[in-house]
Formats: C-alpha cells, sequence, structure tokens
C-alpha cells in the first residue's frame, strides 16, 4: 500500500509594529507664500487634499492637509513644523 501526503505551506506576514494613519494637520504660520515650500519639505510624506490660506493684511496663514504616515511619526512630523521659525502652531484636526 502507497501513501501519498500532501502538505500545504502558507507564509503569512507578521504583524507590523504600526499602522499606517490617516491625519489631518493645520499648521498656522508667518511669512506669506514665501513660507509654503519649507512647510512642505518638513511634512517629508505624502501629502493629500492641502489646502493653504493667505491673505493680505493677516498676520497668519493657515495651510492644512491630509497625510498618511507611521502612527508613531505623528508627533515628530509636528516636532519638524513647530521647529520652523514661520510657524505660529501646527496641531491635528
Amino acid at each position: 500500500m502507497e501513501t501519498t501526503m500532501s502538505i500545504t505551506a502558507f507564509q503569512v506576514p507578521s504583524p507590523r509594529s504600526s499602522m499606517l494613519v490617516r491625519r489631518r494637520i493645520a499648521t498656522y504660520f508667518v511669512g506669506g507664500v514665501e513660507q509654503i515650500p519649507g512647510l512642505l519639505d518638513a511634512l517629508g510624506c505624502l501629502v493629500h487634499d492641502l489646502s493653504v490660506d493667505v491673505r493680505d493684511g493677516v498676520r497668519e496663514s493657515t495651510m492644512t492637509c491630509a497625510v498618511l504616515i507611521d502612527a508613531a511619526e505623528v508627533e515628530p512630523l509636528l516636532a519638524r513644523l513647530r521647529d520652523l521659525p514661520s510657524v505660529v502652531s501646527s496641531e491635528l484636526v
């Protein structure tokens, strides 16, 4: 009697230590449109739904956007933005 055995193996990916999250960020800054490239560089990640409000005669401008980043990177991202000389504040919305 001949016995045939079949084994099927599946490779299950290990769970990631953290997952990507979508967060909306509002950043208030001074210095007008000249500051926008530096703000985008400080984000350093994929940006969605970017909106910038710069008005004549208003001291502070606003940049809001959605970002998709690792959950552990949210606070360091906000800290990078807050460290820019032109940024008054940056926060989750």
